[in-house]
């Protein structure tokens, strides 16, 4: 056990996977202390419902090990150079991809910014991103469901649906857009309702 109190994480869904168990080590170290604002879980489950994803599409180790590693350049210290350096160009390149810039100080800007160079990258970068709103859609359920402003909730649904616009258009017929697809049509047709605390 670590000092936030978590077991160690071995995730059956990595075991053939050895960047992607390295990934989880490395995410695990550099998010410690990191909560969830929905639930205040550990951060770590995030990044690993992003890997999960991918990995049961069949994508390979280095797209599921940049899944993990999605949010470090963003919300740690970490430094490109040093994914690069312990996970590979590859690795960091989708990382970097898929990371909004923090150069930018308006959040609408930042949002438009990663999701036009999600959309010219290619590659597995619109997975990766693709994966990552899945995630944040279910989390966004569950904190309308916990009493976010209708105001906050929508401006979040609107982002989510302008990423799933630029991904039909990006990788159509992706098995994680379908899911996105999903999730944001069960939030619009099956909200939430606010519980008691």
């Amino acid at each position: 056990m670590d000092a936030d109190g978590d077991q160690p994480v071995e995730l059956s869904f990595a075991r053939g996977l050895p960047l992607t168990r390295a990934a989880i080590a490395f995410a695990r170290s550099h998010h410690a202390g990191q909560r969830r604002a929905a639930d205040g879980a550990s951060f770590l489950v995030h990044p690993l419902e992003v890997a999960s994803l991918l990995d049961r599409s069949n994508y390979p180790d280095h797209v599921v090990a940049a899944a993990i590693l999605h949010d470090t350049l963003e919300d740690t210290d970490v430094e490109r150079s040093e994914l690069e350096a312990r996970f590979g160009s590859a690795v960091a390149e989708l990382v970097a991809l898929v990371s909004d810039d923090p150069a930018i100080a308006d959040e609408e800007q930042r949002k438009d910014r990663v999701r036009e160079r999600v959309r010219r990258a290619g590659g597995y970068a619109p997975v990766v991103y693709a994966a990552d709103k899945v995630s944040k859609v279910r989390e966004l359920r569950t904190l309308i469901a916990r009493g976010l402003p209708e105001q906050e909730a929508s401006i979040r649904r609107r982002r989510y649906q302008k990423s799933l616009a630029m991904l039909e258009r990006a990788i159509p017929g992706s098995r994680v857009v379908e899911l996105l697809r999903f999730e944001l049509e069960a939030l619009d047709r099956l909200p939430p309702q606010p519980t008691e605390a």
